[in-house]
């Protein structure tokens, strides 16, 4: 039998809403072996497209807006059968003028440094008709909560969502239909979030806006075909003496339930505007949401008397507490990732205060703070009896659905996994940042570059790296260059073309577009990838003067080997022009891929002999030309086995290398970010498979597992971010200062660049890979090794489930492997057979 198991709108089941043609995509099941798409009918009212293709379908059709339109597939098989299904999505604006205006208090200002009070606006209204459909359009320059006639508008957190906010805001709708009655009365919190709180770890402010400013229309369509509009204008109130006394990302919130709106000082709103003129697009990201809810495994008294809850788990999120309080009573929620000596380790979150900070009213009440969150696995409580507090916390991250599994006979491997998991969930709050507890939640670049094949396994993060990339293509210089951070929020480093961190306007689209095929994303991006790789060329070209020389990436300035182990910052940059040079050369090699893809045959050849050349630069001007570096160090050696840089006896002499040099730190890693992700690979790939295993199963520091036996449950910034006894590193990067002189240093217990590893424990231990767009290719090759018995993975492709499961007993590899329809699988057994699979499941047996 055929079945569509997943009809998507714009990478969506359920609730699309766009202001731009969607794609529509579709998997299919059958229990037909071999079975593929033979064609497909989908029709949108009049229009009706046939296609052979499951993901890459743009409506073409005519789009009004504020319209609901029903999209019905019919799919008919190789086999003959045929299977239908139906959803819908819905306009937003197209383009329809608001009559809505910008408010704010345009006599509200703040000192630098800090965030704003959050501002409270409202505005009645009634209605004297029956209402057939209501909804709200809404966005804010800083983050926003809505609440209709008491109640919460929607399930979204930091609405309107992180961009970059010269160039384009998101705005969200709402379906109030069923919230209204004669008497309403509608009411925005804005806090300054990231437009114009305080952001980074240079505590900036205003970086977006002067002030927080609200936008919003309320339409209301009436059983008898009239309409009419409640929008924002100088008749709506404002106030800053509202229940939210303060909400900022680093120091927290604090919120005062005694506060009466009907008797605080209310001002007429005045116009404003933002400082350019962004483009309004229906939401095109993730929104952010409650995702779990965790219980305390602990209740414990620390040293000082506060009261410690332990959730178990490092994560990103809120509390959520139900109080029995009386007036006036205060009650402080602080947060920490570790606990030293009984006590929250808050030095590390630097200036950061992560404290949540409620006024009870009298009597039994609930509280969870909206306008911020933390990063923490532990809760300090002070102010209130244990007896009248119930604790909880809500797992706080974009709404990407987890599509994918692992697991291995090794435990430690697994709970790896999860550490891995974990700080992915962590850090997709709204954008991709480096860490969720410390004055920095920033969308570091390089972070992603190397963490984004992992992440793509783990979760569809279609929507999510979509809106992502478009603030980068749009903060892309003129020559080239781009930011460190994305969005650029007040950081203070200039746009410029840097190697790993840059190279994510190549690496991320490409993780994603295996993941899931769709060519769109390359074709919008494209244009920034020929940008920074001809202002890579460019610096490379600066003061060179000799062939090989022109093709060394030195300048203007790399991170290098950024977060060796037992290095300092200074020691990490030194390594730049390796690093660089190599990766220029793998982005090059990825480019020509990609133009292969988009039919741009000249660029294709162009990048492919601009490879060439940067790999002939490495070999003359950093080693023998035998496979010797002259510099040596470990990811100057996994670099270039990685990304097929080597050839001939070459990649044997390197592969050795680099085999001695980790026998030489004591059977250790000693590469930083860009080089740890392809280490396993470098190894495993070229002849050393029991070496990958003995440096992924190793148990001191630095290593994965120390993190794990530590007691991690997420991936830290620094391999010794705890060290052997029991101290936290707080060092500086400079290596000069101790702990006692340090500021917090630079340490992060969920900072997930070194989780790149899941990549291997993917697609080698397990096996699957991607070799093409989507899996509509992949391949299964699993590598054997370090005393693992059975491991098995399987992610939701476009077109269904795709999986892997092995096991050895007395000698016997056995696998069993799942082929969604449509795609083709090449199976690689450990005694080098190899199988041609169509879809269907399928399993086999060999010696090993």
């Amino acid at each position: 039998m055929l079945k569509i198991n997943k009809l998507k709108i714009e990478n969506m089941e359920q609730g699309c809403i766009t202001d731009r043609s969607p794609n529509i995509s579709f998997a299919l099941d059958s229990d037909v072996k071999g079975e593929r798409l033979l064609s497909a009918v989908i029709t949108i009212g009049d229009w009706k497209y046939e296609t052979t293709d499951q993901i890459n379908n743009l409506y073409s059709g005519e789009l009004k807006p504020f319209t609901t339109y029903s999209v019905h597939v019919t799919a008919t098989g190789t086999s003959g059968q045929t299977a239908d299904a139906e959803t819908s999505f819905e306009t937003g604006r197209l383009g329809v003028l608001w009559q809505g205006k910008w408010i704010t208090d345009g006599g509200y200002d703040f000192p630098k440094k800090v965030s704003p009070v959050p501002m409270t606006f409202k505005r009645a209204f009634t209605i004297s008709k029956p209402v057939r459909r209501a909804w709200i359009n809404a966005t804010a320059l800083g983050v926003y909560e809505l609440m209709l006639n008491g109640s919460k508008v929607g399930r979204d957190y930091f609405a309107p969502g992180f961009t970059s906010y010269d160039h384009q805001i998101q705005y969200q709708t709402y379906d109030v239909s069923g919230s209204l009655g004669n008497d309403n009365m509608l009411i925005a919190v804005v806090a300054g979030g990231w437009a114009a709180g305080s952001f980074n770890y240079v505590r900036k402010n205003k970086i977006s806006a002067d002030r927080q400013a609200f936008l919003c229309e309320l339409y209301l369509e009436y059983t008898d075909g009239s309409y009419d509009v409640v929008f924002t204008d100088e008749s709506w109130q404002v106030s800053e003496e509202g229940n939210y006394r303060m909400a900022e990302w680093y120091d927290g919130e604090t919120y005062d339930a005694t506060v009466d709106l009907e008797r605080i000082v209310w001002k007429q709103a005045t116009l404003t505007a933002p400082r350019k003129n962004p483009h309004l697009s229906a939401q095109y990201g993730e929104a952010v949401r409650v995702q779990e809810v965790l219980k305390p495994i602990s209740c414990t008294h620390s040293p000082s008397g506060e009261m410690i809850y332990d959730f178990g788990q490092n994560f990103a999120g809120v509390i959520s507490a139900k109080l029995l309080g009386k007036h006036h009573q205060e009650v402080i929620f602080r947060h920490a990732e570790v606990l030293v000596d009984g006590e929250l380790f808050v030095k590390s979150l630097r200036t950061a205060k992560a404290t949540a900070t409620y006024i009870c009213k009298e009597g039994p009440q609930t509280y969870s703070p909206r306008l911020t969150y933390m990063g923490f696995r532990y809760v300090g409580v002070r102010g209130i009896n244990a007896e009248d507090l119930e604790l909880s916390a809500l797992v706080l991250h974009s709404d990407f659905e987890e599509i994918s599994e692992f697991e291995c006979s090794n435990e430690l491997i697994n709970q790896l996994h999860s550490n891995i998991r974990w700080g992915g969930k962590s850090n997709f709050v709204d954008i991709p940042t480096d860490c969720p507890q410390r004055d920095e939640r920033q969308g570091w670049t390089g972070d992603i570059a190397v963490f984004a094949r992992t992440a793509c396994y783990n979760f569809d993060l279609s929507r999510f790296l979509d809106k992502w990339l478009a603030d980068m293509r749009a903060e892309q210089a003129p020559g080239g260059g781009l930011p460190m951070v994305v969005p650029r929020a007040g950081d203070h480093w200039p746009k410029m073309a840097t190697s790993a961190w840059g190279d994510s306007c190549i690496l991320v689209p490409w993780a994603e577009y295996l993941a899931r095929g769709d060519k769109r994303l390359l074709e919008r991006q494209y244009p920034t990838i020929k940008k920074f790789l001809k202002a890579a060329k460019w610096w490379s070209e600066l003061f060179s003067f000799t062939p090989n020389s022109r093709h060394v990436w030195r300048f203007p300035f790399h991170f290098g080997d950024w977060c060796a182990p037992d290095e300092t910052a200074r020691q990490w940059l030194k390594k730049g022009k390796w690093v660089g040079t190599a990766y220029f050369a793998n982005s090059c090699g990825l480019a020509a891929q990609i133009a292969d893809l988009l039919g741009y045959e000249e660029d294709a050849v162009y990048y492919r002999k601009l490879r060439s050349r940067i790999i002939e630069a490495y070999r003359k001007v950093f080693t023998d030309g035998k496979g010797n570096l002259k510099k040596e160090f470990q990811t100057a050696y996994v670099l270039p086995l990685h990304f097929n840089m080597t050839e001939g006896k070459e990649t044997a002499v390197m592969a050795d290398n680099l085999v001695r040099l980790v026998r030489e730190a004591g059977n250790k890693l000693t590469t930083g970010f860009t080089g740890t992700p392809y280490l396993l690979f470098a190894l495993s790939d070229n002849g050393y498979p029991d070496k990958a295993y003995e440096l992924l199963l190793q148990e001191g520091c630095p290593s994965w597992l120390y993190e794990v036996k530590a007691g991690g449950t997420t991936i830290w910034e620094r391999w010794d971010a705890l060290r052997p006894d029991g101290t936290v590193n707080i060092g500086d990067l400079s290596g000069n200062k101790s702990d006692e002189e340090s500021g917090g240093g630079m340490v992060s217990f969920n900072h997930y660049a070194n989780g790149a590893v899941g990549d291997w424990l993917y697609r080698r231990m397990v096996g699957l890979e991607p070799t093409s767009g989507g899996y509509k290719t992949f391949r299964i090759a699993p590598v054997l090794g370090g005393g693992i018995t059975s491991a098995k993975g399987s992610i939701k492709t476009p077109y269904g489930y795709a999986s892997s499961e092995w096991s050895i007993e007395e000698n016997r590899f056995a696998i069993h492997v799942q082929v969604p329809v449509s795609t083709e699988c090449t199976l690689v057994m450990p005694n080098g057979e190899e199988h041609k699979l169509e879809s269907g499941q399928f399993d086999f047996t060999c010696e090993v």
